[in-house]
């Protein structure tokens, strides 16, 4: 298997590392853009359940995004570490691979708070669907986005070597 990868990835390695980075950058871009434009505006509006309303179609529909990216970012990850001969960098790899599998758990937890924000939302439960959704921008959202900035630098040092 590890032959058939080594293989492949030396056939169509631009094209992997390529849809690797363009998935990060989608994925991790995509965060910041949420946490740092669309988000501070979303908390203008008084309005609670539209307010909600708006937050959950926004949340919904970029996490819905970004599912296919971060399947790519892993699939990509993986036949990149079977398809390269890494020697000295190996610590770096298993740093950048442990930071994308918490960031991807991270992920599930947000997706999953989301999915029952929605579920208070839909049968009006306002003060519960706020409440469920207090930790995605406050803490989830950033800690995936140091994450994802620090997995990037680390991609690029990777690439250096």
């Amino acid at each position: 298997m590890k032959e058939i990868l080594t293989e492949f990835f030396g056939n169509y390695g631009n094209i992997i590392v390529f849809l690797h980075v363009l998935s990060a950058m989608i994925w991790v871009g995509g965060m910041i853009a949420i946490r740092l434009a669309v988000h501070p505006n979303l908390m203008r509006i008084d309005d609670t359940k539209l307010r909600l309303n708006k937050l959950l179609a926004i949340t919904g529909r970029f996490f819905n995004i970004v599912i296919p990216f971060i399947t790519i970012l892993i699939l990509t990850a993986i036949i990149m570490i079977m398809g390269m001969k890494f020697n000295e960098t190996s610590y770096l790899i298993h740093l950048k691979e442990a930071i994308w599998t918490i960031m991807t758990i991270n992920f599930i937890v947000m997706y999953l708070k989301r999915k029952k924000a929605q579920k208070f939302f839909d049968n009006n439960q306002l003060a519960d669907a706020k409440l469920t959704l207090v930790a995605i921008p406050k803490v989830l959202l950033p800690i995936n986005i140091a994450l994802g900035i620090i997995a990037l630098w680390l991609g690029v040092s990777l690439r250096g070597f």
